[in-house]
C-alpha cells in the first residue's frame, strides 16, 4: 500500500503546482517538474523512482505522444507544408549541429553530444499556441507556419531519435543483426502507413459496434499500447508506436472522443507521475561546476531555433520580423524534451552526471519562449 500513498503524494503536489504554474503564466509541466525534484533526491527526498513509478511513469510517457499525435493536424501540415518543412528542418539540423559541438566542447562524449542536439531539436507548440490564441494570431501566415511546421518538427524528431537510439544504444554487433533490424523497422513503418489508411478507421467503426462499456476507448488504448510494444520489440522507442497511433486515430471520425477520454485517463495519473519521474533523479550536487555548459547550450538552443525559424521564414519570402516571429514559436523544447532526454537517460545515452543539467536547459529554453515570442509577435503586429 506504500505505493498508493506516494501516488496520491504526486497527485496531490502537481495540482497544487499546476495550479498555481498557470496564475502566474507559466506552463504546468514545469510546476510539476519541480514537484519531482522537490519530492526526489534533491529534496525531501520522499519519493524514489522504484519499478511502480517507473512503470506508472512508461505509461504515461506513452499517453502523452498518442495525444501529441492525436493532435498533429496532417491537413495543416499539407496547407502550410513547404514553408513547415523549411522551418521544421532546419530547426532542428541547427540545434542538433550547434548542440554537437557544444557538448563536444565541454568534453562530453560524442555520443552524448549528439543525443544532447536531438534534445534541442524538440519542439512543443503547446505553449506557444497559447500566447499565439492570446494575442489572437493563430491564423496568420506566421502562427499558421509555426503550427505547421511542429507537425513535421513532432514527426521528424520522434523518427530520429527513435532509429539513433537503435544504432547509439543497439546491442547489434553483426551485419546481420543491422539488416534485420533495419528490415524489421521498415516492415513496422509500412504497417504503420496501412493503420493510418485502413486499419484505424475500420477498428474504429467496428468497436462502435461491441456492446462493451467504453468500447471505442478501450480499442484505441489496445492499439496505442500493442504498437507501441511491437516498436520497442524490434529496438525502436515504445514512444513511435504511440505516436503513429495517435496519428491514425486522429483521422477518424471518432478522435475527439478518444482525446477526450485519454486526456482524463492520462492527466488524471499516469501523465503527472512522467513529469514527477524525471524530477526525481535531478541533483544540484554538481550544478555549480556545469554553470558554464548551461548557460552557453541554453543559449545556442535559443539561438538555432530562432535561426533556423529565420532562415526557413526567409526561404518562402517572410519579413524579418515574421521569420523571427516563426522562430520564436519554436523554441520551447517543453515536454518533447523532456521526454527525449529521460529516453537518453534510460537508455544510458545521457549520463547520470549531465542529467540534471539538461533538465534546467530544457527549462530555461521552456521559460524564455513566450517572452520571446510575444516580443517578435508584437514587432510584426503592434
Amino acid at each position: 500500500m506504500e505505493f498508493i500513498g506516494v501516488l496520491c503524494l504526486i497527485l496531490i503536489g502537481t495540482t497544487i503546482a499546476s495550479h498555481f504554474s498557470r496564475r502566474l503564466g507559466i506552463p504546468a509541466v514545469i510546476g510539476q517538474l519541480l514537484i519531482g525534484i522537490l519530492l526526489g533526491n534533491a529534496g525531501l527526498k520522499l519519493v524514489h523512482p522504484d519499478i511502480l513509478v517507473e512503470d506508472f511513469s512508461e505509461i504515461g510517457v506513452i499517453l502523452l505522444m498518442f495525444l501529441a499525435g492525436i493532435e498533429s493536424d496532417l491537413s495543416l501540415l499539407k496547407k502550410y507544408f513547404r514553408p513547415g518543412m523549411f522551418v521544421a528542418t532546419l530547426g532542428i539540423l541547427f540545434p542538433v549541429i550547434l548542440g554537437t559541438i557544444g557538448g563536444s566542447l565541454f568534453h562530453i562524449n560524442l555520443n552524448e553530444s549528439f543525443f544532447l542536439g536531438l534534445i534541442l531539436a524538440a519542439t512543443s507548440v503547446s505553449i506557444s499556441v497559447e500566447v499565439l490564441k492570446e494575442l489572437n494570431v493563430v491564423n496568420t501566415k506566421e502562427g499558421s507556419t509555426i503550427l505547421g511546421a511542429s507537425v513535421v518538427d513532432d514527426i521528424l524528431v520522434v523518427l530520429i531519435v527513435s532509429l539513433s537510439m537503435s544504432f547509439l544504444g543497439g546491442k547489434s554487433n553483426s551485419d546481420t543483426s543491422l539488416v534485420l533490424m533495419i528490415g524489421e523497422q521498415i516492415l513496422f513503418f509500412i504497417a504503420v502507413l496501412f493503420l493510418i489508411r485502413w486499419g484505424a478507421p475500420y477498428l474504429m467503426k467496428l468497436s462502435k459496434k461491441l456492446l462493451a462499456e467504453s468500447s471505442v476507448i478501450i480499442v484505441s488504448l489496445i492499439l496505442c499500447l500493442s504498437m507501441s510494444y511491437l516498436a520497442d520489440l524490434i529496438g525502436l522507442s515504445s514512444v513511435i508506436g504511440a505516436f503513429f497511433t495517435g496519428v491514425a486515430i486522429g483521422q477518424t471520425k471518432v478522435w475527439e472522443e478518444v482525446q477526450l477520454n485519454v486526456e482524463a485517463i492520462g492527466y488524471a495519473v499516469f501523465i503527472p507521475v512522467f513529469f514527477v519521474s524525471i524530477g526525481l533523479e535531478v541533483t544540484f550536487g554538481s550544478l555549480g561546476a556545469q554553470l558554464l555548459l548551461i548557460v552557453v547550450i541554453t543559449v545556442l538552443a535559443i539561438i538555432s531555433k530562432l535561426f533556423g525559424g529565420f532562415i526557413g521564414g526567409k526561404l518562402v519570402g517572410f519579413s524579418n520580423d515574421s521569420s523571427l516571429m516563426v522562430g520564436s514559436g519554436m523554441v520551447s523544447r517543453g515536454e518533447m524534451a523532456l521526454i527525449i532526454v529521460q529516453l537518453g537517460f534510460q537508455a544510458q545515452l545521457v549520463s547520470a552526471s549531465n542529467y540534471s543539467a539538461f533538465i534546467l536547459i530544457i527549462l530555461l529554453t521552456t521559460l524564455s519562449s513566450p517572452f520571446l515570442l510575444k516580443h517578435f509577435t508584437k514587432k510584426v503586429y503592434g
